[in-house]
């Protein structure tokens, strides 16, 4: 077993924990090797003023869905594959899938009205544009080194060689999807009416 199995297993065993600590929510309940690759909680922005490109405003302290990927869940569904690029091309696809579901539990949500979005953080933001996020930079320096430091083992894990040069062409940035883009791009017809 390698270093990095050892390091997947032992993350697996300290997951449920950090799940417990966080807040998060499934938004299904399969079981784990199908379920949804989002953990979701609500959160205040505390960021800058930020105008995404359907023309929505997020502003400090409005109310978004905040996802954290499944990151266990994705890894164990990519630590055969060699090429990078199919390891992308496997969690493009599993965040695809699970963004329907999301749209469902936002229509639900107690709070819909008051929801202006979907906020997360990554490194392996390739590709989000065509799911209709709008990538972002994280202007304050110390939390950016902060979420670099703390993204840094998954970004260890999903690839296949870790470089100081690869390392820097990911760095950390805000993923946001207002929710009339989730809505109008991946919400079932046909169901409740929304804003």
């Amino acid at each position: 077993m390698n270093i990095k199995l050892y390091v997947l297993t032992l993350w697996s065993i300290i997951d449920p924990i950090y799940y417990l600590c966080t807040r998060l929510t499934y938004i299904d309940d399969r079981k784990e090797l199908e379920r949804n690759v989002f953990r979701v909680r609500l959160t205040g922005y505390k960021g800058t003023t930020t105008t995404l490109s359907d023309g929505t405003v997020i502003e400090k302290n409005d109310i978004l869905i905040k996802i954290h990927l499944h990151n266990v869940q994705l890894i164990n569904n990519v630590k055969h594959v060699k090429s990078d690029v199919r390891k992308a091309l496997i969690v493009h696809r599993s965040v695809e899938k699970s963004l329907p579901q999301l749209a469902e539990f936002l229509k639900k949500h107690a709070k819909f009205t008051e929801i202006k979005g979907v906020i997360g953080i990554t490194m392996l933001n390739r590709g989000s544009a065509k799911l209709g996020f709008d990538a972002v930079e994280i202007k304050n320096p110390l939390y950016k080194y902060f979420k670099c430091v703390a993204l840094l083992p998954i970004h260890w894990l999903s690839v296949s060689s870790l470089s100081l040069q690869n390392f820097k062409k990911h760095t950390p940035c805000y993923l946001f999807m207002s929710k009339q883009t989730l809505l109008k791009n991946y919400a079932q017809t046909g169901t409740n009416e929304y804003s």
